[in-house]
């Protein structure tokens, strides 16, 4: 079954316990000034005379036509078929950064080996019946893990991808 991970600004309180879950669950060392796979942030913008702060949890989207897979000179991402995820084996990664170039949302990071690495989705969690870690430990439950075909409906689909663009222009 393929998954979506969905996320509801409005729930969100940017109390970063997903991003700490995360970091705990891929050993994200930060004192060694490794990068974490999940960060939680602040937007600010003007709304007619008031500024509006909206929340936001980010990470990997396992974008459904991920970039950076075909960005990727040396085949290192896939699409995982049983998940949905974009993974990776950075067995030959030269660490040239096209992936990281080509994701919009800069989720692609890189070890102190130079390789690449990213969140992926919790995957070995995921297909034991888990939920991701950052998911997990929400305690507003501003994210979720869903079936793709739930995430689907056109109405979640667009607010998402308002979501989305606004990061990207704002990045």
């Amino acid at each position: 079954m393929s998954y979506v991970f969905e996320f509801d600004p409005a729930r969100c309180s940017a109390c970063g316990a997903c991003a700490v879950a995360c970091m705990d669950q891929n050993d994200i060392d930060i004192k060694s000034l490794e990068e974490p796979f999940r960060v939680t942030c602040a937007m600010e913008r003007q709304r007619n005379e008031f500024n509006q702060i909206t929340f936001m949890s980010v990470a990997c989207n396992h974008c459904e036509d991920a970039p950076c897979i075909s960005a990727c000179p040396c085949g290192c991402l896939y699409k995982d078929e049983e998940t949905g995820f974009t993974l990776y084996d950075t067995t030959n990664c030269i660490g040239c950064h096209s992936c990281a170039m080509a994701c919009p949302f800069g989720a692609p990071t890189y070890g102190a080996d130079g390789k690449m690495k990213k969140c992926d989705g919790c995957v070995t969690r995921v297909r034991l019946g888990l939920q991701p870690a950052c998911v997990h430990n929400c305690p507003t439950g501003a994210l979720r893990l869903v079936p793709a075909e739930e995430w689907k409906d056109e109405r979640t689909t667009s607010a998402m991808k308002r979501i989305m663009d606004k990061m990207v222009e704002e990045r």
